[in-house]
């Protein structure tokens, strides 16, 4: 009963259009009221604390860092960069796509962010070279995927406070899985385009790929800079947070000269909101998060799953199944918040590693923003790239099926995580 009146409440609020932070406020009201629990001070004790948490100062440093990154011309000298090397190859702006969306997810950690410069970018040049426009769309939208995978990546700065996991190790531990999901996304598209008949461009000289090395050398360093910080302990993620803002807004300010000091305003304002919006919805989350911990929900779900409690391999696939499904009706943030105080204790008890299963479990969720649908990524790139939502849809499909496809291989072989995070982290 106790389930029913969270999740009922909370999809009912949500079906009558009651935006997310505010139906996790009624979700959580209605579940007080349910435990005989309800008090306002409680409430406003768990708002507030939600939010007042060190480790999440790198949302809206990492959210400042990336708007300084697209509009002071970092995001366009790593498009640029990969277009010298790879643009000459039969599909080559697909796969300079690719390459730039994992760059640019070493910069920024929003796949919204990454989405919305690589379709601004990249879109018209491969409509232009002859690519299917709904083709050439979905890869887009699935690059951006990549966004809160490798790190630095919101997603995972938000689920290590929530689930007390390191955040240095979480970040780690996602780089080689962001990179296979980059693989996978070049083999698919190498797939879908082998029969095309277009003639790319000439493969560029020596010196004009040193040249795009040299002008992206600046916004490449960022990445570099942030991992070795963490991997050496000079830096928290936080700081790292701090660093990438610092660092882009020198770059695009003192090196690159694209922002003037009247720029900046526009900048921190946009990023200010975004970073409210999100950070609301934490602190409204937390509430819920408390009284899921308090009725005890976490134990109710393991019986649900005692089945699957003496194998983690068919544990992990149950639960990214569920992920999966909730992912195709809500968005990342919300369910990070909802589902990690209900999962962690579930794969506690069953031996998982915590920082595998936060691993996959931000995949999963990052998948989940380009799976109709609510589908926020595929939203940007059809608003960006003025294309219609059931193009891009149809368009994401084969390249979200690699990408699920190289999760569910992620589950079956735990390795793939384990060993490199292992390595990255000592």
């Amino acid at each position: 009963m106790t389930i029913l009146v969270f999740v009922g409440t909370l999809l009912l609020a949500m079906a009558m259009g009651i935006p997310i932070a505010f139906s996790l406020l009624a979700s959580g009201v209605a579940l007080m009221w349910h435990l005989d629990l309800f008090d306002a001070q409680i409430l406003a004790q768990n708002v507030i604390g939600g939010a007042d948490s060190f480790p999440l100062l790198a949302v809206p440093f990492f959210m400042l860092a990336g708007e300084i990154m697209n509009v002071g011309g970092l995001s366009k000298r790593i498009v640029d960069f990969a277009l010298a090397l790879v643009g000459h190859v039969k599909g080559g702006l697909g796969y300079v796509t690719i390459m730039a969306g994992c760059l640019l997810s070493a910069l920024s950690g929003s796949a919204v962010a990454d989405a919305a410069a690589l379709t601004a970018l990249l879109l018209p040049m491969m409509v232009s070279a002859g690519h299917d426009k709904a083709r050439a769309g979905g890869l887009i939208a699935a690059t951006g995927v990549i966004g809160p995978v490798i790190p630095p990546s919101i997603g995972l700065v938000i689920f290590g406070v929530a689930a007390n996991v390191s955040i240095s190790k979480l970040f780690l531990a996602a780089i080689v899985p962001g990179l296979l999901i980059g693989g996978a996304l070049w083999i698919t598209w190498a797939w879908l385009v082998r029969r095309e008949k277009i003639v790319p461009p000439p493969r560029k000289s020596s010196a004009e790929i040193v040249s795009a090395f040299r002008k992206a050398l600046w916004a490449l360093m960022l990445p570099v800079i942030i991992l070795v910080g963490l991997r050496m302990g000079v830096f928290t993620p936080t700081e790292a947070a701090v660093v990438a803002a610092a660092y882009a807004l020198f770059v695009s300010t003192v090196v690159y000269r694209e922002i003037t000091w009247k720029d900046l305003y526009g900048i921190f304002v946009s990023a200010a909101k975004t970073s409210a919006i999100v950070m609301f919805l934490i602190a409204a989350a937390m509430v819920s998060a408390w009284l899921i911990t308090v009725a005890d929900l976490p134990s109710k779900v393991v019986g649900l799953l005692q089945p699957f409690m003496g194998n983690p391999v068919l544990l992990m696939a149950a639960i990214m199944v569920l992920v999966m499904v909730v992912g195709t009706a809500m968005d990342m943030t919300p369910t990070i918040l909802i589902l990690t105080p209900v999962l962690m204790p579930i794969v506690k008890a069953a031996g998982i590693d915590p920082v595998y299963f936060g691993v996959l479990f931000i995949i999963n969720n990052s998948i989940g923003l380009v799976t109709p649908p609510v589908g926020t990524v595929l939203n940007v790139v059809a608003g960006v790239g003025k294309i219609s939502m059931d193009d891009v849809t149809r368009g994401v499909v084969p390249f979200m099926i690699a990408e699920f496809a190289i999760l569910f291989v992620m589950v079956a072989f735990p390795q793939l995580v384990i060993a490199p995070a292992r390595w990255f982290g000592g």
